[in-house]
């Protein structure tokens, strides 16, 4: 079952938290003021602006900042500012009831999978979308992206092939996020049932061979054998070793699929990049790619 979020009208009240990692106070206020420029109301949360150590706030603070958003009447969406990380260390002590009855929209990417993942056990969607920090620099169509989601509007993303892409066409739930994130998550109870499912993953400044290794990973836990198209975004700032590992990343990526007759996609516009676009996780997804182009559609309404 999926639960029904509604979706927004100028005049809402979007609120901003800081989950993970602290920011500076100047991605808040670009945030804010773009939010206005759009029609909406928005409330920072206590500590939004706070830091302590690598973090917003203690684990306390950003746990009842999280909480206060999800508990608040008027709130329709909740933002996260940036990743980093820290969600996983309050993830657990939320009290998500309140949520599960009435949800509403939470938007984020990078370590904001975990909350994604959670979400989605929850059989309810969320967005993975920009964040506050990156709202500076992002495209236009990302932002744009951004709204559409969040307002009900088409997301429709067409990109030109790549050489690497397997063409195909599927149809599916959207799911993933973070690979690292997803990585840490196999095997524990935050692990999303895969079946049947269209799968996205992006990600930062990771060794080549841990890419490969984390791709052992979902085949060891048999993701791979369920789910029926991969979408592969940004993968920014990807390192090698001193000796080289020998293979590019979209090479180790389709040794893993040799015998895997889904879909794939390369340099998806999603992930840590600036042209970051807006993701309905748990909303049911067409994937096409064929020789000149790969088009992700999103087919149904929020329910």
């Amino acid at each position: 079952m999926t639960h029904s979020i509604p979706y927004l009208n100028q005049g809402d009240l979007v609120y901003i938290t800081a989950p993970a990692k602290a920011i500076e106070r100047e991605y808040i206020v670009f945030a804010q003021e773009l939010l206005e420029q759009k029609g909406y109301k928005v409330l920072l949360s206590e500590h939004c602006l706070g830091q302590h150590n690598y973090f917003s706030g203690t684990d306390e603070e950003r746990l009842s900042d999280f909480q206060f958003g999800l508990d608040h009447p008027e709130v329709k969406a909740i933002i996260c500012a940036r990743g980093g990380y820290g969600c996983v260390r309050i993830v657990d002590r939320i009290q998500w009831a309140g949520f599960i009855r009435e949800p509403k929209w939470m938007i984020g990417f990078s370590d904001v999978t975990v909350f994604h993942q959670r979400i989605q056990r929850f059989g309810i969607q969320s967005i993975h979308a920009s964040m506050p920090l990156n709202f500076q620099t992002n495209s236009k169509l990302a932002l744009d992206s951004l709204f559409n989601a969040i307002e009900g509007k088409d997301l429709s993303i067409t990109r030109p092939s790549t050489l690497h892409n397997k063409t195909g066409q599927t149809q599916g739930k959207l799911v993933g996020g973070n690979l690292s994130i997803l990585y840490s998550l196999l095997g524990t109870d935050d692990q999303i049932d895969f079946t049947d499912t269209i799968l996205f993953i992006e990600d930062l400044s990771e060794q080549l061979y841990h890419i490969d290794r984390m791709f052992y990973a979902l085949a060891k836990a048999n993701v791979l054998n369920k789910i029926k198209g991969l979408i592969i975004g940004g993968m920014t700032d990807m390192k090698d070793t001193a000796v080289p590992f020998g293979s590019t990343l979209e090479e180790l990526i389709l040794d893993h699929f040799h015998y895997r007759n889904i879909p794939i996609c390369f340099n998806f516009p999603a992930g840590h990049i600036d042209d970051n676009r807006a993701l309905v996780f748990g909303s049911q997804y067409n994937l096409e790619v064929n020789s000149s182009q790969t088009t992700l559609t999103k087919t149904t309404s929020n329910g």
